[in-house]
Protein backbone atom coordinates (compact mmCIF):
# COMPACT_ATOMS: atom_id res chain seq x y z
CA UNK A 1 0.00 0.00 0.00
CA UNK A 2 1.39 3.68 -1.15
CA UNK A 3 1.80 5.88 1.37
CA UNK A 4 0.22 9.44 0.16
CA UNK A 5 2.19 12.29 1.62
CA UNK A 6 -0.49 15.04 3.28
CA UNK A 7 2.74 18.17 3.27
CA UNK A 8 2.91 20.81 1.19
CA UNK A 9 4.57 20.69 -1.87
CA UNK A 10 6.09 23.89 -0.94
CA UNK A 11 7.91 24.36 -4.79
CA UNK A 12 4.42 24.02 -6.11
CA UNK A 13 3.02 26.11 -3.90
CA UNK A 14 5.32 29.03 -5.03
CA UNK A 15 4.41 28.52 -8.40
CA UNK A 16 1.17 28.85 -7.97
CA UNK A 17 1.68 32.28 -6.25
CA UNK A 18 4.15 33.42 -8.97
CA UNK A 19 1.96 32.62 -11.51
CA UNK A 20 -0.62 34.22 -9.97
CA UNK A 21 1.35 37.52 -9.07
CA UNK A 22 2.35 37.93 -12.67
CA UNK A 23 -0.27 37.53 -14.43
CA UNK A 24 -1.24 40.65 -12.49
CA UNK A 25 1.50 42.02 -13.28
CA UNK A 26 1.47 40.74 -17.09
CA UNK A 27 -2.07 42.00 -17.19
CA UNK A 28 -1.57 45.51 -15.91
CA UNK A 29 1.22 45.35 -18.98
CA UNK A 30 -0.62 44.58 -21.76
CA UNK A 31 -2.64 47.15 -21.53
CA UNK A 32 0.55 49.48 -21.93
CA UNK A 33 1.49 47.27 -24.38
CA UNK A 34 4.40 46.26 -22.76
CA UNK A 35 6.30 42.88 -22.50
CA UNK A 36 7.52 41.49 -19.34
CA UNK A 37 11.51 42.43 -20.25
CA UNK A 38 9.80 45.93 -21.26
CA UNK A 39 8.82 46.15 -17.76
CA UNK A 40 11.58 45.25 -16.11
CA UNK A 41 13.62 47.52 -17.96
CA UNK A 42 11.39 50.02 -17.33
CA UNK A 43 11.34 49.73 -13.43
CA UNK A 44 14.98 49.83 -13.35
CA UNK A 45 15.30 53.10 -15.03
CA UNK A 46 12.66 54.25 -13.04
CA UNK A 47 15.28 53.85 -9.69
CA UNK A 48 17.96 55.77 -11.60
CA UNK A 49 19.01 59.46 -10.63
CA UNK A 50 20.95 59.81 -13.60
CA UNK A 51 19.95 58.80 -17.36
CA UNK A 52 22.17 55.14 -17.99
CA UNK A 53 23.68 54.02 -20.77
CA UNK A 54 22.54 50.71 -22.97
CA UNK A 55 26.09 49.24 -21.34
CA UNK A 56 24.64 49.95 -18.05
CA UNK A 57 21.53 47.63 -18.64
CA UNK A 58 23.81 44.72 -19.90
CA UNK A 59 25.40 44.49 -16.68
CA UNK A 60 22.47 45.32 -14.36
CA UNK A 61 20.10 42.30 -16.39
CA UNK A 62 22.81 40.40 -17.93
CA UNK A 63 21.38 40.34 -21.36
CA UNK A 64 24.01 40.56 -24.78
CA UNK A 65 24.32 44.03 -26.27
CA UNK A 66 21.66 42.98 -29.00
CA UNK A 67 19.66 41.49 -26.60
CA UNK A 68 19.16 45.16 -24.86
CA UNK A 69 19.40 47.18 -28.47
CA UNK A 70 16.29 45.04 -29.26
CA UNK A 71 14.33 46.29 -25.96
CA UNK A 72 15.45 49.57 -26.20
CA UNK A 73 14.21 50.09 -29.74
CA UNK A 74 11.30 48.76 -28.98
CA UNK A 75 10.54 50.68 -26.00
CA UNK A 76 11.75 53.87 -28.02
CA UNK A 77 9.10 53.58 -31.24
CA UNK A 78 6.77 53.28 -28.33
CA UNK A 79 7.42 56.54 -27.21
CA UNK A 80 8.67 55.48 -23.33
CA UNK A 81 11.71 56.32 -23.94
CA UNK A 82 14.44 58.27 -26.22
CA UNK A 83 18.26 57.08 -26.76
CA UNK A 84 20.48 60.48 -27.07
CA UNK A 85 24.28 60.82 -27.72
CA UNK A 86 26.09 61.92 -24.23
CA UNK A 87 27.48 64.97 -24.65
CA UNK A 88 30.78 64.43 -22.87
CA UNK A 89 31.50 60.86 -24.29
CA UNK A 90 29.77 60.78 -27.81
CA UNK A 91 30.05 56.92 -28.29
CA UNK A 92 27.83 56.43 -25.41
CA UNK A 93 23.94 57.04 -26.00
CA UNK A 94 22.08 58.06 -22.92
CA UNK A 95 17.90 56.66 -21.91
CA UNK A 96 15.77 59.38 -21.33
CA UNK A 97 12.50 58.20 -20.04
CA UNK A 98 9.86 60.43 -21.91
CA UNK A 99 6.05 61.47 -20.03
CA UNK A 100 4.88 58.16 -21.42
CA UNK A 101 7.46 56.37 -19.75
CA UNK A 102 6.80 58.58 -16.63
CA UNK A 103 2.86 57.54 -17.33
CA UNK A 104 3.66 54.03 -17.05
CA UNK A 105 5.96 54.22 -13.99
CA UNK A 106 3.12 55.41 -12.11
CA UNK A 107 0.71 53.31 -13.28
CA UNK A 108 3.17 50.54 -12.11
CA UNK A 109 3.93 51.66 -8.63
CA UNK A 110 0.31 51.90 -7.87
CA UNK A 111 -0.64 48.27 -9.47
CA UNK A 112 2.76 46.58 -7.55
CA UNK A 113 1.60 48.18 -4.60
CA UNK A 114 -2.09 46.76 -5.13
CA UNK A 115 -1.08 43.68 -5.66
CA UNK A 116 1.31 43.82 -2.62
CA UNK A 117 -1.67 44.73 -0.32
CA UNK A 118 -4.01 41.83 -1.91
CA UNK A 119 -0.56 39.29 -1.26
CA UNK A 120 -1.25 39.98 2.54
CA UNK A 121 -4.96 40.80 2.68
CA UNK A 122 -6.33 39.34 6.10
CA UNK A 123 -2.82 39.30 7.70
CA UNK A 124 -2.02 40.73 10.53
CA UNK A 125 0.98 43.18 10.64
CA UNK A 126 2.90 40.55 12.74
CA UNK A 127 2.13 37.62 10.11
CA UNK A 128 3.06 40.07 7.48
CA UNK A 129 6.28 40.48 9.27
CA UNK A 130 6.31 36.84 9.43
CA UNK A 131 5.86 35.99 6.34
CA UNK A 132 8.65 38.39 4.66
CA UNK A 133 11.21 36.51 7.62
CA UNK A 134 10.35 33.21 6.11
CA UNK A 135 10.13 33.72 2.57
CA UNK A 136 13.44 35.33 2.75
CA UNK A 137 14.58 32.38 4.60
CA UNK A 138 13.36 29.97 2.32
CA UNK A 139 15.35 32.03 -0.40
CA UNK A 140 18.79 32.20 1.51
CA UNK A 141 18.37 28.38 2.16
CA UNK A 142 18.27 27.67 -1.31
CA UNK A 143 21.27 29.74 -1.85
CA UNK A 144 19.93 32.85 -3.44
CA UNK A 145 20.12 36.49 -1.50
CA UNK A 146 16.75 37.87 -1.07
CA UNK A 147 18.54 41.45 -1.75
CA UNK A 148 19.93 40.80 -4.81
CA UNK A 149 18.08 39.92 -8.36
CA UNK A 150 18.78 37.75 -11.01
CA UNK A 151 18.24 38.19 -14.40
CA UNK A 152 17.98 35.69 -17.33
CA UNK A 153 18.60 36.67 -20.65
CA UNK A 154 15.53 36.69 -22.62
CA UNK A 155 15.04 36.35 -26.49
CA UNK A 156 14.79 39.96 -28.48
CA UNK A 157 10.80 40.34 -28.52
Amino acid sequence: MEVISLLPHYGHLLRILHSCTDQAMSNALAAMELTAAQGHIMGYLAHRKDPPCPRDLEEAFHLSHPTVSGLLSRLEKKDFIALRTDENDRRCKRIYVLPKGREYQETMHKTILANEEKLVQGFTDEEKEQFAQLLNRAIRNMGGNPCKRKHKEEPNE
